[in-house]
């Protein structure tokens, strides 16, 4: 675990360098900048994690892909800045996010938001934490009044309109910092039907059950990791006890 906080730590540093400072920001496609941020982040932690685990498969959004991880039993899946575009805008809900696979298990995540100053660390059977305090899931056990930290594009677009007067939409920038406040008991869940890549969403996942929560498709499959095609189809992470509710609606 202390690897992967320690490396989190180091290009969180970086990332805040460039943060509301002059950088490069290059296209990758609809709505998807890619900045110097990124790239500085992601050398630290290839760097950092590949040096120190060599046998160990990479699956990065900022590096080239290597099918040689395919073949691993453990493999790191990371985003080395997720919620870029909140980055450029300068809204501070943008982390480093690292997860640990074990043959296609999530099971360790590292969240870091280096402008809040918040690190959300996990390992499933372990426990998460806060910096440094233990947390778990929330209790609340209804739909009603379920706090859903969801994409801004998506509540503009009027998503979470049917929901009024039911769930209490909160919306946030980064996929994976979605996943580490529900791990902290701050939200109930976030559920997209949108699909969603695995270094988006692996190191949450781990958290989320880390902290004793739940995470499934969009199909209420469980998550396998580290596969050749990286894209997941919907998202459902919750504190467990609201799981099947959140995805009867969004099966509805």
């Amino acid at each position: 675990m202390q690897i992967g906080i320690d490396a989190a730590r180091e290009a969180g540093a970086a990332i805040r360098g460039y943060y509301k400072d002059q950088y490069t920001v290059r296209d990758k496609g609809e709505d998807n900048p890619l900045t110097d941020a990124d790239l500085a982040a992601n050398h630290i932690l290839e760097s950092r994690l590949r040096e120190r685990f060599p046998e160990y498969g990479w699956l990065s959004e900022e590096s080239v892909d290597d099918p040689v991880r395919l073949g691993r039993d453990w493999a790191w899946i990371v985003d080395p800045l997720d919620g870029t575009k909140e980055f450029t805008l300068g809204i501070p809900e943008f982390v480093v996010s690292i997860g640990l696979v074990y043959r296609g298990e999530a099971r360790l995540g590292v969240l870091y938001n280096p402008i809040k100053e918040e690190l959300f660390a996990g390992f499933v059977g372990g426990g998460a934490t806060l910096n440094g305090a233990p947390v778990v899931v929330s209790a609340h056990r209804e739909l009603q009044g379920a706090r859903v930290v969801c994409s801004r594009t998506e509540m503009k677009k009027g998503m979470f309109d049917r929901f009024a007067g039911q769930l209490t939409p909160v919306p946030v920038g980064s996929v994976a910092y979605k996943f580490g406040l529900v791990a902290a008991g701050q939200a109930e869940a976030t559920f997209t039907p949108q699909p969603r890549n695995e270094w988006d969403i692996c190191g949450g996942v781990a958290l989320v059950e880390a902290a004793g929560g739940r995470c499934t498709n969009g199909a209420g499959e469980p998550y396998r990791f580290n596969r050749r095609d990286p894209l997941h189809i919907g998202v459902c992470a919750t504190n467990g006890h609201i799981h099947d509710a959140v995805l009867g609606i969004m099966q509805g």
